[in-house]
């Protein structure tokens, strides 16, 4: 994985993220991390669309691959073990409050939308509720800012991990 603070997206990037979601991108203000082969891994969006709905994910999972790899994830229950985890360990959840305060500053950097002033994404700062936004956290901000993305990251390993390429 390639990884840039924010890749300008280009037309083929656009194809390429239609083709992976399924439908045309909307609100992508840039590409935050790259599959080694240099396809869009991570985009970072717009915090309001432009028919003006407020977005409060900043860091969208756009490849296929790995977008499946998560959802086996979610399926086995882990957020919600995860989430007990964060009451259990101070450590932890004073390190996931600081990935929701990098997370906001991020999206603050792209504009200020107060319908979501303060609502970061993923159920941070107090639960896991989506590993997609935690994992595209972590491939966007690089390992050490968001726990739970980064321990995701390495439960994933053995199906799916972002230096070798599986587009």
């Amino acid at each position: 994985m390639t990884r840039t603070p924010l890749d300008a997206v280009t037309d083929r990037d656009r194809e390429v993220l239609a083709e992976q979601l399924g439908r045309p991108a909307r609100g992508v203000v840039g590409v935050a991390a790259r599959c080694v082969c240099g396809r869009p891994l991570v985009v970072r969006t717009a915090p309001r669309l432009d028919d003006g709905t407020p977005f409060p994910t900043t860091y969208y999972l756009t490849c296929p691959p790995a977008v499946a790899a998560v959802s086996t994830l979610e399926a086995t229950g882990l957020m919600k073990e995860l989430t007990a985890r964060l009451g259990e360990d101070e450590e932890l959840a004073a390190a996931y409050e600081r990935a929701h305060r990098a997370y906001l500053a991020d999206r603050e950097e792209l504009g200020h939308v107060e319908e979501i002033a303060g609502i970061s994404a993923g159920g941070m700062p107090t639960r896991v509720k989506c590993l997609h936004v935690l994992v595209g956290h972590a491939l966007a901000a690089g390992p050490g800012v968001n726990p739970i993305g980064d321990e995701v990251l390495g439960l994933l390993h053995e199906e799916w991990r972002p230096d070798r390429c599986t587009c």
